[in-house]
Formats: C-alpha cells, sequence, structure tokens
C-alpha cells in the first residue's frame, strides 16, 4: 500500500452527532462547517432545514435520485483532516435511519443543553454507540444561559449514560455572569464576548492562572476559577486517551455554539483525538481500512467500476458516484475508507448489502432495531392486497419501516422507532404504489426478536404465545407486547428464550 494512500485513510474523520433535538445541533453543525470554511454564512443549515421539510419535495427527490437525502452527509476540511459529519435527523424525524448513522461513524459528539442536562433521545442515542463502544466527545452547549452547575452536569452523565467525564475545559460563570473557559487541554483562558459572531481571534488567551491579568479580566470570579481548577486536579478524571477509544470515557467541553464560543477549541482536540477509519469485521475475517481492494466501507473508488452485490448475486457497475460536500453534490473520481458515497439505487440494494471487487463478504454490525411504535394497514380498496404487499415488503426492505405479520391473522403491522414514518409510507405507498391505505393505533409497546437453541422449548413458547407472535419482513420471529412490564414477565417465565433487541439484517 502506498504512503499516499495511507496518508489519506489517516487524515479522515467520520462522525455523527447525537443529541436530543432542542439542544443546539443545528446551530453547532453550522458553526463547525464555518469553522471548515463549507459555508460562508451563519444562517445556511437552517435555511436548508426549512426547505427540506416540505415532505414531498424530498420524496421526490429520492425517486428521481435513487439515494436517499433524509440522512445528509457533510464533508470539510479543517487543519489538514477531511472530516465527514453525517447528520443524525431529529425530532420528528426520528427514525431507524438515525439510529442506523451510528453504526457507519467511527466516533460521535454528544451535545448536550446546560439547562436540561442528558435527555431521552441523547439516551436511546447512546445506546446505540453503547453496542459498538463507539468513542464519544461531549459538547455542553448554552453556557451563555442559565443552566445546572458543570458539577451537577458531569455527574448526571455519568449516572444516566454510565460512562466516565473528563473535562477538558471550565466555564467560568454562566448566563449573565459567564465569563469564558479554561482549556484543561491547552492551559489556555479563553474570554467570551457575547455576540452573535464572536470569532476565536478576539480569544485572550492567558497560560498561568496565577496571572494577575486574570484578577483584572474576571475581578471576584478569579478566585472561584481557581479554586474549581484546584478540586478538578485533585477530583476529576484525568483524560486518558485509550478509555476515549474504547468508549469508557467521554472528554468534555463547555460553550454556546450560537456565539461560536468553545466550538473550536472542541473542533481542535476532535481532530487531534478523535480515531482514523478502523477496521470492520465481516462474517468471514476483518477488512483494514487500509487495504487496497474495494470494499463495502469504501477504500478507493473509480468511475464506472464493476462491483459484485453479494445477496443478489450479481455485478453492477458504479457509475455517477456522488460525494456530498457540504450539501453540494458532486460526481466523485475516488474516495477512500472513511468516506461516504452515493450510488443509484434501482431497487435491488437493501439496508446491510456489502459490495466488493471479487471477495464474497458480508459486513456485520449494520443491525434492525426494536420499534417503539406500531400501526395497523387497512386498505381502502380491498383489490389492491397484491400491490399493498409488494410495496411493504420493499419499503421493509429498504430499511424505511419494519414489517411484522401475526401467526393468528393477515394484519400488516408496521413497526417504526419515530411516528413521521408511518406518514412517509402511506404517502409512498399512494405515489409508488398506487395503493390508498389508512393507518391506526395497535395495543403494542414494543417488539424482540426470538432465539433459542432447543427446539422443543421454541414450539411450547410458540404454542404458549401466539398471540404475540408474528413474523418479520425476513422470516424471522418476533414477541410484540403491550409494555415493557408485560415482555419482562414473559421474559422471566421463559429463561430459555432470548428476547434480542437488535437484529442483523440477512
Amino acid at each position: 500500500m502506498s504512503k499516499f494512500h495511507q496518508k489519506e485513510v489517516d487524515r479522515r474523520r467520520t462522525f455523527g452527532i447525537i443529541s436530543h433535538p432542542d439542544a443546539g445541533k443545528t446551530t453547532l453543525t453550522e458553526k463547525l462547517l464555518l469553522f471548515g470554511g463549507a459555508i460562508q454564512m451563519a444562517g445556511a443549515v437552517k435555511a436548508r432545514k426549512a426547505a427540506r421539510h416540505a415532505t414531498s419535495d424530498w420524496m421526490a427527490m429520492e425517486q428521481e435520485r435513487g439515494i436517499s437525502v433524509t440522512s445528509s452527509v457533510m464533508k470539510f476540511n479543517y487543519r489538514n483532516f477531511e472530516v465527514n459529519l453525517l447528520d443524525t435527523p431529529g425530532h420528528q424525524d426520528f427514525s431507524e435511519d438515525t439510529y442506523r448513522v451510528l453504526t457507519a461513524v467511527d466516533s460521535a459528539l454528544m451535545v448536550i443543553d446546560s439547562a436540561k442536562g442528558v435527555e431521552t433521545q441523547t439516551r436511546k442515542l447512546m445506546e446505540v454507540c453503547r453496542m459498538r463502544n463507539t468513542p464519544i466527545i461531549t459538547f455542553i452547549n448554552k453556557l451563555d444561559r442559565e443552566g445546572l452547575s458543570p458539577l451537577d452536569l458531569l455527574s448526571d452523565i455519568e449516572e444516566t449514560l454510565q460512562v466516565e467525564c473528563a473535562p477538558l475545559s471550565w466555564p467560568i460563570g454562566m448566563g449573565k455572569r459567564f465569563k469564558g473557559t479554561y482549556n484543561l487541554y491547552r492551559k489556555q483562558l479563553t474570554l467570551f464576548t457575547p455576540g452573535q459572531e464572536t470569532r476565536p481571534e478576539d480569544a485572550v488567551v492567558i497560560n498561568d492562572l496565577a496571572d494577575p491579568r486574570v484578577d483584572e479580566l474576571l475581578g471576584s470570579q478569579a478566585d472561584e476559577l481557581r479554586e474549581d481548577i484546584e478540586l478538578l486536579e485533585g477530583a476529576a478524571n484525568p483524560f486518558d486517551l485509550e478509555h476515549y477509544l474504547k468508549g469508557n470515557q467521554t472528554p468534555v467541553f463547555f460553550g454556546s455554539a450560537i456565539n461560536n464560543f468553545g466550538v473550536q477549541e472542541m473542533l481542535d482536540a476532535f481532530v487531534e483525538l478523535a480515531p482514523a477509519p478502523l477496521s470492520r469485521e465481516t462474517t468471514s475475517r476483518e477488512v483494514s481500512p487500509y487495504e487496497e481492494a474495494f470494499s463495502g466501507f469504501v477504500f478507493k473508488i473509480n468511475r464506472g467500476m464493476k462491483l459484485r452485490h453479494h445477496r443478489i448475486g450479481k455485478d453492477v457497475s458504479v457509475s455517477n458516484a456522488t460525494i456530498f460536500m457540504a450539501q453540494d453534490r458532486t460526481n466523485v473520481e475516488e474516495a477512500y475508507a472513511g468516506d461516504i458515497i452515493g450510488v443509484h439505487n434501482h431497487g435491488t440494494i437493501k439496508i446491510g448489502d456489502t459490495f466488493t471487487i471479487k471477495e464474497p463478504l458480508k459486513f456485520t454490525g449494520i443491525p434492525s432495531f426494536a420499534p417503539e411504535h406500531f400501526r395497523r394497514v387497512r386498505l381502502k380498496n380491498p383489490l389492491k392486497t397484491k400491490q399493498l404487499e409488494k410495496g411493504l415488503i420493499q419499503l421493509a426492505e429498504e430499511g424505511a419501516v419494519q414489517l411484522f405479520r401475526p401467526l393468528i391473522n393477515t394484519d400488516y403491522i408496521l413497526g417504526a422507532v419515530g411516528v413521521l414514518q408511518f406518514d412517509v409510507i402511506m404517502s409512498r405507498l399512494k405515489a409508488e404504489y398506487g395503493v390508498d391505505a389508512i393507518y391506526e393505533g395497535i395495543d403494542y409497546a414494543t417488539a424482540r426478536w426470538i432465539g433459542c437453541g432447543d427446539k422443543k422449548k421454541l414450539e411450547e413458547f410458540e404454542r404458549k404465545n401466539q398471540g404475540n407472535l408474528a413474523m418479520d419482513a425476513e422470516g424471522n420471529l418476533s414477541y410484540l407486547a403491550s409494555s415493557e412490564w408485560r415482555l419482562g414477565h414473559t421474559a422471566e417465565q421463559w429463561p430459555d428464550i432470548a428476547f434480542h433487541k437488535t437484529r442483523e439484517h440477512n
């Protein structure tokens, strides 16, 4: 392998942002792109987001391009690092896509609102990162407003998410008293000037807290800061790179994204500490990012090259592969491990498929997640049953929704992790399959995939729980429960049965 190839892989950083929708993710994304020179003005991300929310627009766009625009990729260059930021859709767009994005990254950035601490969506996304021990850097945002004390925030993260915190910056006051941060990573004091466009060039850098200038600049808060730092040096966990890379410790930065404050310190640490693309497991061997040959997690791609699509056993030609540069799509001549490229899908590509030059590989770790919302589908025109089935099976293959068929009746039950998916599915059934359908509530709250090595036990379980069992679109047995309590109770009664929260794509 040439030195050039190695260097290209080593300078890549592919990450996703995990946060609750209102913690300031959009603003932070915008500022990261601003520092990377990918956008020239603030507000560009918000304007684009507003345009993207016209549901019919993006559906028509998806069909036309044959690629999903629901999970955007933003690529920017910072300090000679190629940074790929995968957007994890929030709030209503929250879907299995959001979870799946996190299986494609090498690290994550967690954004927390300083007034709210850890919120539900963050907790769910963190569970996905946990499965893969993804390294996480934390940015505690909105310090320009009143919030929880820094120590309370750290203990909330540690207790709620079971990850050790290592503060790399420390705030001086908050809200109206917010004066700036002390960077423990660089041993520097950076002062805060309110106002939308504070740039890092305006920062006052002080390398020694004993410096009398600290008292001049901070007044009575100077001694508070000295005490905090002394306390931290004795009590806080020192940053340990190995712990961070294993996903056991998260370095924490404080700031205010809307004021551009603290973002660059965090970004500097991110490119220095976060891992380059990592090796990936397949069912037969581990694939190194430095391998010359193309495989599912792209090493290098040339336009028009022939690839083997292993699940269907056919060769496909990849022409017009696209790469996403801060939302502008350009045709790509080459890409390296860690890059995200879009290829046209003519209805033959499924979630979890692997592409290589020749070797039959199957990448693992691209799971389906147990749905949390369920709806029964009702056809307005009973003569369209065949089209409905075809549509739902194809949409399930795409990963847009999960489809369950109960063992005791002929219902079609949809499962999703975000409720917006149900409207999207009805809309797509009509537009793409000519099927007029509606959905209605159904008394299920959670699902698990069933596994059992003992055939007799499994048969007994099926017999006694028939009313709650269904097959998913891939023919896997699933247990649908009316509540978390009911699920726990059933699992207790059947200790030989495994209830799986995730399932690998076949």
